[in-house]
């Protein structure tokens, strides 16, 4: 993968879009996620546009969580629920199906499921 590249300009807006659809899709119809499911609000919009939102940034495109909301502090707002090593496994796992539907781009993928699995490691507080 181009180091000088952002995988931001890789995906585009779109394909960022679709990662996260995809992504909550699985998360909502995966009997192996529900753990993780169960910690969203019922209707997922408003995490899908959060989650936009944050990987748009995240990837090296425009910052629209900071611009919205201010610093993540990803793991200040995920406090409040449960997060050990299997709903960490739940969202990789929900994450890793996304990844493979919507980036076509082994290389990529792979680069983004070593980060994002960095990221969910780290979001563990039990």
């Amino acid at each position: 993968m181009d180091a000088l590249e952002a995988p931001y300009e890789r995906l585009g807006e779109e394909g960022v879009r679709r990662l996260v659809d995809r992504f909550y899709d699985r998360m909502d119809t995966l009997p192996e996620a529900a753990e993780v499911r169960a910690m969203h609000p019922r209707d997922l919009r408003g995490s899908r546009e959060k989650l936009f939102w944050f990987l748009s940034g995240w990837l090296g495109g425009p910052p629209l969580y900071v611009e919205k909301k201010g610093h993540p502090r990803l793991r200040a707002r995920h406090l409040p629920f449960t997060i050990d090593d299997a709903a960490r496994d739940q969202w990789m796992l929900c994450m890793r199906q996304a990844l493979a539907e919507v980036v076509e781009d082994a290389e990529l993928s792979a680069y983004l499921e070593r980060q994002l699995g960095r990221v969910a490691d780290h979001m563990r507080n039990r």
